[in-house]
């Protein structure tokens, strides 16, 4: 049972924003709540100016329950550029009733495409916004990306106050902007929560325990915001959602979603991509070995039933 517990958990990271307004709306049928529903996804879908992708013969179909990705970006601004601090990618294939989630460390090396050279691949977001993430991230993985999800990590203390704040169970003791987070269970604010989600340098596993915290306070986002309580301040959570959240899925899109792949949810593995650290010209990289992208590549284009033959990096 705690296995399963802890996939559903990790399902939570990418999907919660999605599953937060679905679940409201579903448990509300009163016409000015469906009304702030839609119009928080209306404000949140942002269309985006990229072709199909090469990778992928034939369209999407949610209708259909074809296995699809998504690409979670976390930044910093509410900007169109401006660098991701979170990359993550999820497969899901209702066929095998199951998701793979992938975290991207930020300081990994690989083509910027569109730039025709090298870096970091967190600076693709700053160079050419949300369409050269979503190349630069499909050409690393040698998957199809079909949507995105960015999220603003400065207005995410919004949507944390929106809901009341929320519960987490802390298990490493540290301080970080001027605020102390002790071992135990814990009570954050908005101007809170957001440190929480951030310190990367003092966690001994960097990268990979600020994912697990800011997958913690989005299960508790979820928890709050799918309460009884929360639906009586429903304008003011769909506002913080609609401002801080930006996707090219649409209010349909996230309906065939909820109703095609909900229980994907109960079958989730977390994947990790691991590298060498190494400075080049001064500065910091994570080198990926061909074997480790390849081994990654061949597991996510399993996932989307794509044929290992055709696509290559």
């Amino acid at each position: 049972m705690r296995s399963k517990d802890k996939k559903s958990k990790k399902w939570l990271k990418i999907t919660g924003i999605i599953l937060l307004v679905l679940i409201i709306g579903a448990g509300a049928y009163a016409y000015s709540v469906y009304n702030s529903l839609k119009s928080a996804v209306d404000t949140m879908h942002e269309p985006i100016e990229r072709e199909q992708s090469e990778k992928r013969v034939e369209p999407v179909e949610l209708v259909e329950k074809d296995p699809f990705s998504v690409l979670l970006l976390g930044v910093d601004s509410k900007s169109d550029k401006g660098r991701t601090d979170t990359i993550m990618v999820l497969t899901v294939n209702p066929n095998t009733n199951s998701a793979k989630l992938l975290s991207i460390p930020r300081d990994t090396r690989t083509e910027i495409v569109g730039k025709g050279f090298n870096d970091k691949i967190n600076h693709a977001h700053a160079f050419g916004g949300v369409e050269m993430a979503m190349d630069t991230v499909e050409n690393f993985l040698d998957i199809p990306i079909d949507y995105y999800m960015k999220v603003n990590m400065e207005g995410f203390k919004d949507i944390v106050d929106a809901v009341g704040g929320v519960t987490v169970n802390n298990t490493l003791d540290f301080s970080y902007q001027n605020v102390h987070f002790p071992v135990g269970e814990i009570t954050l604010n908005g101007e809170e929560a957001l440190p929480f989600v951030r310190m990367r340098k003092e966690d001994p596993q960097g990268d990979f325990g600020r994912n697990t915290r800011q997958r913690q306070v989005i299960q508790a986002v979820i928890k709050e915001g799918a309460s009884l309580s929360s639906l009586t301040n429903f304008p003011e959570i769909f506002n913080a959602i609609g401002t801080n959240i930006k996707t090219n899925l649409t209010f349909d899109q996230m309906v065939d979603i909820q109703k095609n792949y909900k229980t994907v949810g109960n079958n989730v593995e977390q994947m990790k991509i691991t590298g060498q650290g190494t400075k080049i010209d001064g500065i910091y990289y994570l080198q990926i070995p061909e074997a480790e992208k390849m081994r990654v590549q061949t597991e996510l284009k399993a996932q989307l039933e794509l044929d290992q033959t055709t696509a290559q990096n």
